[in-house]
C-alpha cells in the first residue's frame, strides 16, 4: 500500500505544520483530538503522530502501539524507532534494510523512504540517504536530502533541490524553513534573510526549539551573542534536554567568555541525554585520543 502524500491533506495543514517546526507535543494532542472521515486521512494523521513521538524519543509508545498487523507505512515507523532506541539492534536493521532495498524500492512507498533514509543519515551512510530519496519527489523528500547535502557541504546542489521544493509547494512553512537552513549555511548577507524567514514562521505558528535554534544560530553567526542568548534561554525553557539548544549553548557560553564550567555543565548535560548523538561521540572519541596521547608522555621532574 503506498504511503498517502501528507503535503496534499489540507486537513492535517496544522498537524502537519505543527511537526515539521518542531511542536511535537501539539501535533500528538492534535491528532489524537482529531476525528477524520476516511481510513487514508486517518493514516495519514498516525503517521504523523507517532514520527511526533519518536521525535521526542518516546520510543516505547510507538514500538507498543504499532502491532504486526499494522499498515506497512506504520512497520516502516516502527523500524526506525527500534533502530533509535536498540543501538545493539542497528547493524541487522541496517542488514536487512540493505537487503529489502537491494530487492528494489517502490518510488510510491513515501514513509518506507523517509524512514529508511533516516536510518542510512543516522549512520552517515549520505550516499544510500541520497538514493532513496531520490526516488520520489515529495516534499519531505526533498527537505531531507537538502539536510543531506549541507551535512556533505554541497549547498550548491542543495539549492537546486530547493528549487523543486519552491516549485512544488512554494507556501509550505517545510519550504520555508528548508530555505533557512540553506541561508544559514550559505551565510553572509543570506543570515538575515533566514531570521526573517524563521520570524515570519514564529509569528504564524508560535516559537519552537527548532525555530529558535535556527534563530539563534543566525545571531551567532552575526556576532549578536546576547540575542542569541536570548533565543536560546527561551528555547531551553521549552525543552531543557533538546540537544541542539544544549550544543549551541556551549558554543555561546565559549563565545561569550564565560567560565569553563558554564559550557562544560551543558555538555555533561548533553551526554547524559544523548549519549548516541553524532556530536557526543565525536567528542567522546577526541576526549579517548587525548588519553591516548597522553599516555605517551610523562611529566618530567626538574630536580
Amino acid at each position: 500500500m503506498a504511503a498517502p502524500a501528507v503535503e496534499s491533506a489540507d486537513e492535517l495543514f496544522e498537524i502537519r505544520t505543527a511537526f515539521y517546526i518542531g511542536s511535537f507535543q501539539s501535533c500528538i494532542n492534535e491528532a489524537q483530538k482529531m476525528k477524520v472521515g476516511s481510513p487514508e486521512m486517518k493514516l495519514e494523521k498516525d503517521i504523523l503522530m507517532y514520527r511526533a513521538y519518536i521525535a521526542q524519543k518516546k520510543y516505547a509508545v510507538v514500538l507498543d502501539e504499532i502491532r504486526p498487523d499494522s499498515p506497512e507505512e506504520l512497520q516502516a515507523i516502527k523500524t526506525y524507532a527500534l533502530y533509535l532506541s536498540s543501538p545493539a539492534k542497528r547493524i541487522s536493521i541496517v542488514a536487512d534494510l540493505d537487503a529489502k532495498i537491494a530487492k528494489g524500492v517502490n518510488p510510491d512507498q513515501t514513509t518506507f523512504l523517509l524512514m529508511a533514509a533516516s536510518i542510512y543519515f543516522q549512520e552517515e551512510n549520505y550516499e544510500e540517504t541520497l538514493k532513496l530519496l531520490h526516488e520520489s519527489d515529495h516534499l519531505e523528500c526533498l527537505a531531507l536530502s537538502v539536510q543531506t547535502l549541507l551535512k556533505m557541504n554541497r549547498p550548491d546542489v542543495a539549492m537546486k533541490e530547493l528549487k523543486k521544493m519552491q516549485e512544488k509547494d512554494d507556501d509550505s512553512p517545510l519550504t520555508h524553513l528548508t530555505q533557512a537552513w540553506l541561508h544559514l549555511v550559505q551565510g553572509g548577507e543570506k543570515l538575515q534573510e533566514a531570521y526573517y524567514i524563521i520570524q515570519e514562521l514564529m509569528d504564524k505558528h508560535g516559537s519552537t526549539p527548532t525555530l529558535l535554534n535556527c534563530q539563534a544560530t543566525s545571531f551567532l553567526c552575526q556576532g549578536k551573542l546576547e540575542e542569541a542568548e536570548a533565543a536560546l534561554s527561551e528555547a531551553l525553557e521549552k525543552d531543557p534536554n533538546d540537544p541542539d539548544t544544549l550544543i549551541n549553548m556551549i558554543v555561546l557560553s565559549q563565545s561569550m567568555g564565560k567560565p569553563p564550567e558554564v559550557s562544560s555543565r551543558y555538555l555533561s548535560q548533553l551526554k547524559d541525554s544523548h549519549s548516541s548523538h553524532p556530536r557526543v561521540k565525536t567528542i567522546l572519541a577526541k576526549e579517548r585520543e587525548f588519553e591516548d596521547i597522553l599516555k605517551f608522555y610523562k611529566p618530567v621532574v626538574v630536580s
